[in-house]
């Protein structure tokens, strides 16, 4: 299906490689947004170059992901530069892409994702005459609403980046609506495009199967997938295993330490645990392979995800398509995927009685249990990365019929 009038999309993702492992670094759900909405876009027909920096030494030039959907590697700055110093390099990578896109790989519409990237399409609209499509992933106003304070300058340049972007981009309604009452009316549009999940690796499977492989027995397993960082609150999973009357209870944290405060936030998790004598029966799992995560969804009694703020929620929905019901905080985009209740359970604070309430339901009402998962497979089939992708197409197709966003 050909692509008009729209062929060309640069992508960019400055700070982390679509390519990364999730739950590595900065590594989560922003990467896999990026690898399969680009992927699928280019299986409609639209030609896509993602652009990133180069993250270490020995990265080819050119990665080509698929056909129609290739991954250019930009250096600027060192390789090991930490994320809070890459607002420096954005020139340096900027005057690259440029080059790129004017010699050799030309395109039509510019889509940012993360702030970072943000700021280097901006210049870029302005330096090339291109439409400029944002997708913020997190904002700085919704992070310090729910107690994860940025920077100042991090707002400011949020700010200009909206009063730029011809269409900005947000996984949901509810997302959206925060997006106006935080943000107020942007110049250009807001377009809702809900990420997908793909089926192919995420879907029900043998329970009993999924922990043989994972060397687990029959005790109750409570699953976390994500980044060790305070806004993800693993210290809301521990305290809900250690509120929990199964003494047998066993607690799978499947990431890495992220950010700044990443190890700082480990060794807290990892005293916690201690404190609340649980450490025994909490074990941490290195970030796996996108595709191998299915095998842990399948393996859990509940997936936990007790995030402070959450744009979307990839790993509610990946553990949802597998079968296994989802307690999680009510926010963002968790409130459009989950109908507490029905296909999983919403908690209005991140209250780890709360949480463990709700846990015990599952743990101890197989009907109840059987009910949340096939209400929750059902629900994951409303999200596909090719209807994104079709939306995005016909989003950016109507840039040709209308003037771009001029700054404020």
């Amino acid at each position: 299906m050909a692509a008009t009038p729209a062929q060309r999309v640069a992508v960019l993702s400055l700070h982390t490689s679509p390519l990364a492992q999730p739950g590595v670094g900065d590594g989560g759900g922003m990467n896999v947004y990026v690898r399969e909405l680009t992927s699928s876009l280019a299986r409609l027909g639209v030609d896509c170059t993602t652009y990133t920096r180069a993250w270490k030494t020995g990265l080819p030039d050119v990665v080509e992901i698929e056909p129609g959907h290739r991954l250019v590697h930009v250096r600027a700055g060192d390789v090991d530069l930490p994320k809070e110093k890459l607002v420096e390099v954005i020139p340096e990578f900027t005057d690259t892409v440029s080059h790129l896109l004017r010699t050799r790989t030309p395109a039509d519409v510019i889509h940012a994702n993360y702030w970072l990237s943000g700021m280097s399409g901006h210049l870029l609209k302005h330096d090339l005459n291109l439409p400029l499509v944002t997708t913020f992933h997190t904002l700085a106003r919704v992070k310090t609403l729910h107690g994860d304070t940025e920077s100042a300058e991090r707002e400011k340049i949020e700010s200009s980046i909206i009063g730029c972007s011809d269409a900005i981009f947000v996984s949901c309604e509810q997302e959206r609506q925060q997006f106006r009452e935080l943000y107020g009316t942007s110049p250009g549009t807001v377009e809702v495009i809900t990420p997908g999940v793909e089926r192919a690796y995420f879907s029900p499977g043998s329970r009993a199967g999924a922990r043989s492989a994972l060397g687990l027995g029959a005790h109750p397993v409570l699953l976390f997938v994500g980044r060790i960082q305070p806004l993800k609150g693993l210290d809301v999973a521990i305290e809900t295993l250690a509120a929990l009357p199964h003494e047998d209870a066993l607690l799978l944290v499947v990431g890495g330490a992220s950010g700044v405060d990443g190890n700082r936030e480990y060794a807290r998790i990892v005293a916690l645990a201690e404190r609340l004598g649980v450490a025994n029966r909490v074990k941490f799992v290195e970030p796996q392979p996108h595709h191998l995560l299915s095998t842990y969804y399948r393996a859990a009694d509940v997936v936990l995800v007790p995030s402070r703020s959450e744009s979307f929620g990839l790993v509610a929905l990946e553990a949802s398509a597998c079968g296994t019901p989802v307690v999680a905080t009510a926010v963002g985009g968790l409130l459009s995927l989950i109908d507490d209740g029905v296909n999983g359970f919403l908690v209005p604070e991140r209250d780890a009685t709360l949480f463990a309430r709700r846990v015990m339901q599952v743990l101890n009402d197989p009907h109840l249990a059987n009910r949340l998962s096939a209400q929750a497979v059902a629900r994951s089939r409303r999200y596909s990365w090719q209807q994104a992708a079709m939306r995005m197409r016909r989003v950016v197709a109507e840039f040709a019929a209308r003037d771009l966003v001029s700054c404020n």
